[in-house]
């Protein structure tokens, strides 16, 4: 803005200076006219005057040209100009700065001419004999038969020119002055005209570099005024433009994060533009580092990266499902959608792929194919057992009474162990649904669990096994008692079923303390010195239908879902469960609730 100030203040200086030098020369040359113009006047007065004051002689006399030489030198020293006098024919008779005799012919110099064609003949040249300016003026003059011809008065223009430079030289001083005060104001003028600019321009710059809160504190009513009313204007639309775009990207970016499907765009030149967080977490990727590069870069997932490539060739939506083994094993439902400029259906702009996790979902679906399986395969041994001997009695083929008594015995134990695992499923499916109600209320321990061990003594004692509780007597806390004698009833029975006669299963409790905003809880483990697990099966034995000894826990009586109904009853009482077990050592069930429980207010 500075060189602009400058520059305004040249032109306004320049513009000045130019028309103060016209008026300059204007003024000069008016003052150089009507000098001239006052010596021609007074001239021509003085001629007329000699014309009649003078008395004039025979000219073609033998002294006449002695006579008007001495004329024309006492005339010279009276008016202070050079006096010639000239004959019709151009003759020089008379002269007071040269001789006449020595002169030439005047009959045709310009004033000589001017004068017999107007009667009056003014001209300025430059003297070859005085070597400077002259002004000539002439005026024809006639007395009677003496003289006719002409009067020429020439005065030297050297005072007029000195006068001009005098003149020059105080109006110069003058307009050197007026140039310097100009050259002052133009410099105000025009820092008052930039100082706003100036404003404007860095508020200006201030907006181009985001900072949409500034403003132009300038209030005038001319057209600077109405530039920074409209600069204003210009920053609070972009202020509320800009907020709106961001609070959409906010909206969108949160949108994009919580999603639990990722997100990839890949632009037509095949570079990754956007990557949500759920896609890095299932591709194990950084969205910072791989952003702006090619989709190639994917290559640990190969398979999706080859269906990538043929969608972004083909230009075709795809809905296709691949493993992948990084960072998880897990199964990918991939959809490719094009993208189309919206202005322009026909221009590319690359395309989307949705990720999906379908990992829980194919398990869910192969964990029901399962289940159907397990079931029919449990259903079907007891109902082929209670078909085969049925149709024996029904055959006429058993007499002997206690065959048939044993034979309906066998029926009975199986449409018993039909109505269990019937019982089982329908109970494992309620929980799992989340339909029953849970009827939280204060226990304590030690009754609790005297009523238990009272159902589980018996059959402890026909094993010879050892049954002992270990249950502080101050010690309460928060749950559903049916729910709890459920689970602990499995616990303590699939604890006697499995272990040899004369062991010995060991219930304890016990309060835990955590530091901290943790509540407290009570510990559970129920011990046991049967035959164990084997390792290899510890991770399934809280799914449906899974057996470690398959042959004895049917032979049991056991429908395979005790275990999981007991897994989902823990969870339903925000508890935890896990085993620890050693191959013909014994097994240990540890479990941990809260002391309290929460409510569903509390939780929402």
């Amino acid at each position: 803005m500075r060189q602009y100030r400058n520059r305004l203040t040249l032109i306004m200086l320049t513009l000045i200076g130019l028309s103060m030098l016209a008026a300059g020369l204007a003024m000069v040359t008016v003052f150089k006219q009507s000098h001239i113009q006052l010596l021609e006047d007074n001239m021509v007065r003085e001629i007329r005057l000699l014309q009649t004051m003078m008395e004039f002689r025979d000219t073609t006399g033998t002294d006449a040209v002695a006579y008007y030489t001495d004329k024309s030198l006492q005339l010279e020293a009276v008016s202070d100009a050079r006096v010639t006098f000239i004959l019709k024919d151009g003759k020089v008779i008379g002269d007071s700065e040269s001789d006449p005799l020595t002169m030439d012919n005047h009959a045709y110099r310009e004033e000589m001419v001017q004068a017999m064609k107007e009667g009056r003949g003014i001209t300025i040249r430059r003297s070859h004999t005085l070597q400077q300016d002259m002004l000539y003026v002439a005026l024809p003059v006639q007395a009677g038969e003496n003289f006719d011809g002409f009067i020429r008065l020439s005065v030297s223009l050297k005072e007029v020119d000195k006068g001009v430079k005098q003149g020059w030289i105080v109006m110069g001083i003058g307009l050197l002055v007026l140039f310097l005060i100009a050259a002052f104001v133009s410099y105000r003028v025009a820092k008052g005209l930039t100082s706003p600019l100036e404003k404007i321009t860095r508020v200006a710059r201030r907006i181009s570099r985001l900072e949409y809160d500034a403003r132009v504190n300038i209030h005038r009513k001319d057209e600077i005024g109405q530039l920074a009313q409209a600069i204003n204007g210009m920053a609070d639309s972009l202020q509320t433009q800009l907020r709106t775009i961001r609070d959409n990207e906010d909206l969108l970016q949160s949108v994009l994060n919580n999603m639990t499907g990722g997100i990839v765009m890949v632009n037509g030149a095949g570079h990754i533009m956007l990557v949500n967080r759920a896609a890095e977490r299932m591709l194990g990727i950084d969205a910072e580092v791989i952003t702006g590069k090619s989709y190639r870069e994917l290559k640990q997932h190969y398979e999706l990266m080859k269906l990538m490539e043929e969608g972004l060739e083909s230009r075709t939506s795809f809905h296709e499902e691949r493993n992948i083994y990084y960072p998880k094993e897990a199964i990918i439902l991939l959809d490719g959608v094009t993208m189309m400029q919206e202005e322009e259906q026909d221009t590319y702009r690359g395309m989307l792929f949705l990720l999906q996790d379908v990992s829980d979902i194919r398990r869910l679906e192969r964990m029901r194919s399962e289940f159907v399986a397990n079931v029919s395969h449990e259903l079907k041994t007891p109902l082929a057992a209670v078909k085969g001997f049925a149709e024996t009695l029904l055959g006429g083929g058993v007499t002997d009474e206690k065959t048939s008594r044993s034979f309906l015995q066998i029926i009975y134990d199986e449409s018993e162990r039909l109505n269990r695992l019937i019982g089982d499923i329908l109970e494992l499916s309620k929980i799992e649904s989340k339909r029953i109600q849970m009827e939280y209320s204060p226990i304590h321990l030690a009754t609790f669990f005297d009523t238990i061990s009272e159902m589980m003594r018996t059959v402890a004692e026909k094993k010879r096994i050892n049954l002992e509780l270990d249950i502080p007597e101050e010690l309460f806390m928060e749950g559903d008692e049916d729910k709890l004698r459920q689970i602990f009833m499995n616990l303590l029975s699939n604890a006697i079923i499995y272990t040899q006669e004369g062991g010995r299963v060991h219930l304890t409790a016990r309060e835990r303390h955590h530091s901290g905003d943790a509540d407290d809880t009570v510990e559970f483990i129920v011990k046991d010195s049967g035959i164990g697990i084997p390792k290899k099966d510890l991770p399934r034995i809280f799914e449906r239908f899974y057996r470690v000894d398959k042959a004895r826990s049917r032979g049991s009586g056991g429908t395979g879902l005790g275990l999981s109904i007991v897994k989902h009853l823990v969870d339903l009482h925000h508890g935890t469960i896990k085993v620890e077990s050693e191959l013909g050592i014994g097994s240990s069930f540890i479990m941990e609730f809260p002391i309290l429980q929460e409510t569903d207010a509390e939780e929402s």
